[in-house]
């Protein structure tokens, strides 16, 4: 099924599935029961442009904090679950969005209508999360090592609970840290399932090697139209997600008003510090919720070529850069008020 052929869900004020729109979501690293820090938390993922967040919900301090929580933050949250469906049902009736839960590991059947005839009351829907890395044992045991055949066997199982009680309200993750297994999975998921899909790559690392892993896996992904949300999972400051999750979605034309920062990668013509200048660019240019692209380049020989294209641009060279917007040269600037200029001009293009 592709994204736009998924049955849609709809957590709080977002749809999932069932449209062009892929959903950008992370997690919260604090302890849910402290509501000051994860507030803080999620404002901070917002005005990144998270549009859902997950908390984990271990016990019912933290499941009774979900109240107050929603009545400072404004996106959709999720609990996330295992084990305890008492901690679940207090979630819901505490106004979560939706939880992460695999039915099949709450205990006796009772167990889970209770928790089905809450989401159904409260219109709260149910991701099942199949990680490569915790899969039953018979599972593991019948392939010997984590397979998308296996992944695909433990999903089956853990609908047809919700199925079986004629709950429909389902997003699936396939999570793996290998990026192969990631693709292999997630393409033969969305043959057999028609629930929206959560993209994700598990345990991928820092910043670096997460960026490479997740771009690598869901970039193919999302490219043949699979995927409905997407958290990039770093090791580290969750805001950092949003960051490389928006560029991901940029270069595959999935989500408008985001800029665009191009970086010459340098070479022996290059006479100033431009790895400075970028490096005070980009925080400022990946803030803006714009779509803007923005050059710097590393001479003035080929930069106001390459920068044609490009909304505004610099051409260093050793004491002067040409200030470049929309392909004309519009100023000489100082070297050193370089950074200065560029972000004058882009704030205002904003304003335009």
């Amino acid at each position: 099924m592709k994204r736009t052929e998924t049955r849609p869900i709809h957590v709080g004020n977002l749809q999932i599935g069932g449209q062009q729109k892929v959903i950008i979501q992370s997690m919260c690293s604090t302890r849910t029961k402290d509501i000051d820090a994860t507030v803080k938390q999620i404002l901070a993922l917002e005005r990144a442009g998270c549009e859902l967040v997950r908390m984990a919900v271990i016990d019912e301090e933290d499941a009774a904090a979900i109240t107050e929580i929603k009545k400072q933050v404004h996106i959709p949250l999720v609990a996330d679950i295992h084990f305890d469906y008492r901690i679940a049902i207090a979630a819901v009736k505490a106004g979560i969005d939706k939880i992460r839960l695999n039915p099949g590991n709450i205990g006796k059947r009772e167990n889970v209508v209770e928790v089905v005839n809450v989401c159904h009351e409260y219109n709260v829907p149910i991701r099942i999360g199949i990680n490569s890395g915790s899969l039953e044992k018979d599972i593991h045991e019948k392939y010997g090592r984590p397979t998308a055949e296996g992944m695909i066997e433990s999903a089956r199982r853990h609908v047809k609970i919700l199925e079986d009680l004629g709950f429909y309200d389902i997003c699936l993750s396939f999570k793996s840290s290998d990026v192969s297994l990631c693709v292999e999975v997630y393409e033969k998921a969305s043959e057999v399932f028609p629930y929206p899909l959560h993209l994700g790559v598990t345990e991928a690392g820092t910043k670096l090697t997460s960026s490479i892993k997740s771009s690598a896996a869901l970039g193919i992904l999302l490219h043949e139209g699979i995927g409905d949300t997407i958290r990039i999972s770093i090791n580290g400051d969750p805001v950092d997600e949003i960051v490389v999750c928006r560029q991901l979605l940029r270069s595959l034309h999935l989500i408008d008003a985001v800029p665009n920062l191009i970086a010459c990668p340098t070479c022996g013509r290059t006479s100033y510090d431009i790895q400075s200048v970028v490096n005070e660019m980009e925080p400022f240019v990946l803030g803006l919720n714009k779509d803007i692209t923005v050059a710097i380049m590393g001479c003035a020989v080929n930069g106001p070529g390459e920068a044609k294209h490009a909304d505004i641009a610099i051409a260093g060279g050793k004491d002067e850069g040409l200030l470049i917007k929309k392909g004309e040269i519009i100023d000489r600037v100082p070297t050193a008020m370089m950074v200065q200029r560029l972000k004058e001009e882009i704030m205002k293009m904003i304003e335009e």
